[in-house]
């Protein structure tokens, strides 16, 4: 059967779904620097594949530019195609990045830390998934890993051969359950490659008859799939900004400022990093999750978790030290959540906001008034909860290119316009078969 090579160039969008365009890979030289077209109203088209609500209407031309430096090109020896794609940024008709594009406005963001901070963003994101043909039980142990292990050592090939550095893969706690993790990158590569990480586990289920799903959750009273996104700092010259023995928790002037930037402003960002229906029956205490804007020393119900060191010299302690944001899941795109974080951060830097202290005890035994007065705050819970917060405060907007809040809220309107009256548990089974 006779193939015409083909490249993908792909966007994650506001909905956290890759779309995009493939072209003959003979025409790459054409389209890197060209592009292919695309449509504003693009940007409103759901999770779920419905049209929201659209200041674009039929309106208007884009280009969806693909970056050579992102490409992804994955032969499985299977004799199927070979994965080959690239990242893009969507740019107006005169080349300026478009309000909208999701990887523009983490580019945005993270010169924005560079300018006000003079360091540089590193970091990776933590995925958990499921196979939909998964067996149950065997949480964390071998018998649960080995009933996939042809699947864990193909996926860490992908994800080699995709460039990235693999980590570990382990069975979790979930039915058919697993958590990927990969080594940290630099700029808007650490969200680029936990796109490329997603899609390297969904290329291999495929490979073995399977689906993997990283809906937020997929049963009301089962185990959610998180995103833990870790984050560090280093400077001009690539050393670790992100750690002070002298700092309470270690945490240096820089992180402590953002760290209270982000806990802050979260319950106004979780829209974006936590953008789905039922991403909130996630987000409740006593699920491992993120239920308060707190801050946690090895706590895994913390929104921000300060990640353990297993070094023991001063330099090696440096290097290893990094935060953890757990108040995400994976109906975001990466870029999106990326950015909302960087920039809630930033805004603590600006507003020279002082270090948090660290929560030992738990939070959902404190009554709305207790938590008021020791600065803590319950996150939202519902999505039209987090869109309304989100949208009623004037900073966080500020941070995003005109206009651009007011579409998200469209779109998010229009996911739970689709949605209507379903439900919880088939709320859980529309967003699986998406995700």
């Amino acid at each position: 059967m006779i193939r015409e090579p083909l490249l993908f160039v792909a966007t994650c969008d506001v909905s956290g779904r890759v779309r995009g365009k493939a072209f003959p890979l003979d025409l790459i030289e054409k389209r890197a620097g060209r592009g292919v077209g695309w449509t504003p109203t693009n940007v409103q088209i759901t999770c779920f594949d419905a049209i929201a609500e659209s200041p674009y209407g039929s309106l208007g031309d884009l280009l969806l530019v693909p970056d050579r430096d992102s490409r992804v090109t994955v032969d499985f020896e299977d004799g199927s195609p070979a994965e080959d794609f690239m990242l893009g940024d969507i740019l107006t008709l005169e080349g300026a990045p478009w309000e909208c594009c999701t990887r523009s406005i983490l580019k945005s963001a993270l010169k924005k830390l560079e300018d006000v901070a003079g360091v540089r963003l590193v970091g990776a994101f933590e995925h958990e998934f499921h196979l939909k043909a998964g067996e149950g039980g065997g949480a964390y142990s071998m018998e649960g890993y080995r009933n996939r292990a042809a699947f864990a050592a193909t996926l860490m090939a992908a994800i080699k051969a995709a460039g990235l550095k693999p980590d570990t893969v382990m069975k979790e706690y979930g039915v058919g359950q697993y958590e990927v993790t990969i080594s940290p990158e630099r700029g808007v590569r650490v969200a680029d490659a936990g796109l490329v990480l997603r899609e390297m586990v969904r290329a291999t289920a495929r490979r073995f008859d399977d689906e993997a799903s990283f809906t937020p959750i997929r049963h009301p009273d089962g185990v959610g799939n998180g995103v833990h996104i870790h984050l560090s700092f280093e400077d001009s010259s690539g050393r670790p900004a992100t750690y002070d023995e002298n700092g309470p928790h270690g945490m240096s002037a820089i992180t402590q400022a953002f760290v209270a930037g982000v806990l802050k402003y979260l319950d106004s960002i979780v829209a974006f990093t936590a953008p789905s229906s039922v991403s909130y029956l996630r987000l409740t205490p006593h699920r491992w999750s993120a239920a308060f804007n707190n801050l946690g020393v090895r706590d895994r119900e913390a929104s921000v978790r300060i990640c353990p060191t297993t070094a023991r010299d001063p330099e090696d302690v440096a290097r290893q030290y990094n935060i953890e944001f757990r108040a995400a899941d994976a109906a975001a795109s990466p870029h999106l959540a990326l950015a909302a974080i960087v920039h809630a951060g930033v805004q603590g830097i600006v507003e020279k906001l002082e270090a948090p202290r660290a929560t030992q005890e738990d939070l959902s035994l404190l009554d709305p008034a207790a938590l008021a007065a020791r600065g803590f705050t319950r996150l939202p819970q519902s999505l039209g909860e987090a869109i309304e917060r989100m949208m009623a405060n004037e900073t966080v907007r500020g941070w995003f290119p005109a206009g651009f809040c007011e579409v998200y809220r469209d779109h998010k309107l229009g996911e739970l316009k689709f949605l209507g009256d379903r439900s919880v548990l088939e709320q859980c089974k529309a967003y699986e078969a998406v995700y």
